[in-house]
């Protein structure tokens, strides 16, 4: 209803039945502002909360790993000096065991022509003898090659204790594999007998201390006016197992 003051002055009462809802301001209010604005602000507030939250998140993730990193660091300034102190044993280790090897295939080897003389001797059969026994094979060399030694250098850095490490190592294997290289020797003789010759063929062959018996040649040949067989055997020395060997004390007389 519509209502008119004609009274010009006079305050126009306010009427006892309306009041204040702030339901209907805010539906007012909403039904003015475009859809469009509303949606704008909310992504805004959105935008501002995930930024934050981003940000928290970041920050929290970048002290952890400036932490692992302290650690890390630590951890490998104290491994690097634990790897340096192995390296340096394990020079001093492999110095000591080429050394070692050396001695052993020294003294592996200085019984070697003794056992091959005897089981020659031992395996010789009636009606034969011989006239030269002689060795094939290059004398073996515990030390490592000088064209390998040069290479392993330029390939190995010998200023870390690894690298100088690994040539010792190279050095005790070229000295333990010169201590089992194998002796080859050849055996030149007369028989008066083809079946002696086959059977101490046979016997060398039985020996643990010789291995891989050929015969090279055999010819008819005439000493002494008589007609006998010139044989040449060439064999090679073998590592016999350790239960094949016994061990003595040596003892002097009058201790």
């Amino acid at each position: 209803m519509i209502r008119i003051n004609l009274l010009p002055g006079a305050a126009r009462k306010r009427s006892a039945g309306m009041k204040f809802d702030p339901r209907a301001v805010w539906t007012s209010a909403t039904e003015n502002v475009d859809r469009y604005v509303i949606s704008a602000a909310a992504s805004v507030v959105v935008a501002l909360a995930m930024i934050a939250l981003m940000f928290f998140t970041q920050r929290g993730s970048a002290q952890e790993m400036t932490e692992r990193e302290r650690r890390a660091l630590q951890d490998s300034s104290r491994f690097a000096a634990v790897l340096y102190d192995r390296a340096q044993a394990e020079a001093h280790r492999d110095a000591v065991l080429r050394q070692l090897a050396i001695i052993q295939s020294i003294d592996d080897r200085r019984f070697v022509w003794p056992h091959l003389l005897e089981e020659v001797s031992l395996a010789l059969p009636p009606y034969t003898w011989l006239t030269s026994i002689t060795q094939t094979s290059t004398p073996p060399n515990p030390a490592v090659p000088d064209s390998a030694l040069i290479a392993l250098r330029a390939r190995e850095d010998t200023t870390k204790p690894a690298g100088r490490a690994r040539i010792q190592r190279a050095r005790r294997d070229a000295a333990v594999a010169a201590a089992r290289t194998p002796t080859r020797f050849r055996i030149v003789g007369h028989t008066v007998d083809i079946q002696a010759l086959t059977r101490f063929m046979r016997d060398l062959e039985a020996s643990p201390f010789i291995q891989n018996v050929q015969l090279a040649r055999s010819d008819l040949v005439v000493v002494d006016q008589k007609e006998v067989t010139e044989f040449q055997l060439d064999a090679e020395s073998e590592r016999p197992d350790q239960s094949v060997i016994e061990v003595e004390p040596l003892t002097v007389a009058g201790r």
